[in-house]
């Protein structure tokens, strides 16, 4: 029989996508939790700020203690979707609402395009992860991230946006339903709004967009060039308060569409 699986958070990207709606994501990386009482007012914050979701996920980890990770975020967490961002077929864990399944169309590394999703299908299909087809695409300046390095291909560049939207396309066309536009954990710039606006014109699915957003204006900047839902994560290791600041303002954003 065919696999059946939940819609919720399908339907809260969907959601934000068609109703024009600005949403906030919290990276956690397993490697830099720290300690449980950082972990704990984190969390604490997401819920209190009403981000949408919690993703988890890194590039780095080479142990899997994602599951004792989950049921930690769980018990501060209330309704917050957990979703895996996950680099590898180990950060695979049933104790999560949902995963990106991740597709790195920006590279041409053939474990990143299929062989990884290829060993994690099997996994998924027993669990009742809600699967989110996902195109991931790399764009920075240059610089050398831990996700480019680990996945050992070259970004889009920040200055080819049409690059990015023949990218994002082949994507859409081959099926994928979701877009994640990532300058990478720790870029000193975030994705240029060029690239963001010339994808987000194109693509009718809801756009993702992470790294390097660590000041109140490069969200708004990300926002205002068509990201549905930006992902905070180095950001708020560095400045606690961000993650209030730009939850702040995408109230504002969502009051102006008379959205709660």
């Amino acid at each position: 029989m065919p696999r059946k699986s939940k819609s919720i958070i399908a339907a809260a990207l969907s959601g934000l996508h068609k109703n024009g709606v600005k949403g906030v994501a919290l990276l956690i990386d397993p490697e830099k939790c720290g300690e449980e009482e950082a972990l704990e007012r984190l969390v604490r914050l997401a819920v209190t700020q009403k981000v949408d979701f919690i993703f988890l996920g890194g590039s780095l980890i080479d142990e899997n203690n994602l599951d004792a990770l989950i049921q930690k975020i769980r018990i501060y967490a209330q309704k917050i979707p957990v979703v895996l961002f996950p680099g590898n077929v180990i950060q695979v864990s049933s104790k999560a609402d949902g995963i990106l399944f991740l597709s790195l169309i920006s590279g041409r590394n053939p474990e990143l395009l299929i062989g990884q999703q290829v060993t994690a299908a099997p996994l998924l299909e027993k669990s009742s992860l809600e699967v989110l087809p996902t195109g991931y695409m790399l764009v920075n300046d240059g610089q050398i991230t831990s996700a480019s390095y680990i996945s050992q291909t070259i970004p889009l560049p920040n200055d080819k946006p049409a690059l990015a939207v023949a990218t994002a396309l082949a994507g859409q066309f081959m099926g994928m339903q979701y877009f994640f536009l990532d300058a990478g954990s720790g870029a000193k710039a975030p994705v240029h709004k060029s690239v963001i606006s010339a994808v987000s014109k194109k693509i009718d699915a809801p756009l993702i967009v992470g790294g390097g957003i660590d000041t109140v204006e490069k969200a708004r900047n990300a926002w205002e060039a068509g990201a549905d839902l930006i992902v905070l994560g180095n950001g708020t290791e560095k400045n606690p308060g961000l993650l209030a600041e730009v939850t702040d303002l995408a109230k504002v954003y969502n009051l102006s569409l008379n959205v709660n």
